[in-house]
């Protein structure tokens, strides 16, 4: 059965003004083109819908069954393309962004607040995971944008760089290191240490500073995540080396940070999966966020 929208709003048009001449001027089409329009849809169906005299036209009564399940239709049809229609201006929609803590509990919301101002109708749920969370929560496709540290070469997910982050040493409130105001890798061999469990690329990338030092990464303390590590740091359990990006954040806590070298960082941005395409509310969270960047 081959029954388009257009052959139902000729009907539609004809049964509510029981006239031809005014149901054309309704759907902006010619009489001939209109009769056959309710005649291939009568013919679809299987029998007539309308009866038409010379004086006037009325409904049979199959007409009269079937116009309420047309103007269902129709309203139906005319809503989905208004749903999609909003979705694309932005005027509704939703998006889930998977970031790690440090931008999410920092930076996020600074983005947030600009994307709220540009789109005040989409609603935005944030999931703030560890690095590699984001990173695994955009390859399974939970999320279609997360934002992270530099994955290095992965073949399904696409990098898009924001800013570099340096690492810097988190110190407790008093302690004798917070004389100097930078720091050598070396310092860190008589204390403490704090560090982020493993698989953490954090944690990889901090060994393998240490090691290149000469020294050997031993954690008394390990957590999953950093605001964990800097409450241990804030309560005097020993010294930690996070990224710079979590430093205000620590701040709050009472922990000082001081730089270290030889300096280590990492770009901080935007992934997306390279074999899924990308709604309109994504590309706009992205182009946010890369403008916000810029101006950093």
């Amino acid at each position: 059965m081959n029954v388009t929208m257009r052959q139902l709003q000729c009907f539609v048009a004809v049964a509510r003004t029981r006239s031809y001449i005014e149901a054309c001027a309704i759907v902006n089409l010619s009489q001939p083109a209109l009769s056959i329009a309710i005649k291939n849809l009568e013919e679809a169906l299987g029998g007539e819908l309308l009866a038409r005299t010379t004086r006037s036209v009325e409904l049979t009564p199959e007409g009269l069954e079937f116009l309420p399940a047309a103007t269902q239709l129709l309203s139906d049809w005319e809503r989905s393309l208004d749903d999609v229609s909003n979705l694309f201006s932005l005027r509704r929609g939703r998006l889930i962004i998977a970031a790690m803590p440090t931008f999410a509990g920092t930076l996020l919301p600074k983005v947030l607040a600009r994307f709220h101002q540009l789109y005040p109708a989409v609603n935005v749920t944030v999931h703030d995971v560890v690095a590699e969370g984001a990173l695994e929560m955009v390859r399974s496709g939970r999320v279609e944008v997360g934002i992270t540290f530099d994955p290095g070469a992965v073949d399904d997910i696409n990098f898009e760089p924001l800013f570099q982050d340096r690492f810097v040493t988190a110190l407790p409130p008093g302690h004798s290191l917070l004389q100097r105001k930078r720091l050598r890798w070396t310092d860190l061999r008589k204390q403490t240490l704090i560090s982020l469990q493993k698989p953490s690329s954090i944690r990889q990338q901090v060994e393998a500073s240490l090691l290149q030092s000469g020294v050997l990464l031993a954690p008394v303390f390990e957590a999953h995540q950093l605001v964990v590590v800097g409450r241990m740091v804030a309560e005097g359990l020993g010294v930690s080396v996070v990224p710079e990006i979590s430093a205000n954040q620590l701040l709050e806590m009472g922990v000082q940070c001081r730089e270290i070298g030889p300096q280590i960082s990492r770009n901080v941005g935007v992934i997306t999966h390279t074999r899924r395409s990308r709604s309109v509310v994504t590309d706009a969270m992205i182009q946010v966020i890369h403008d916000w960047a810029e101006q950093r």
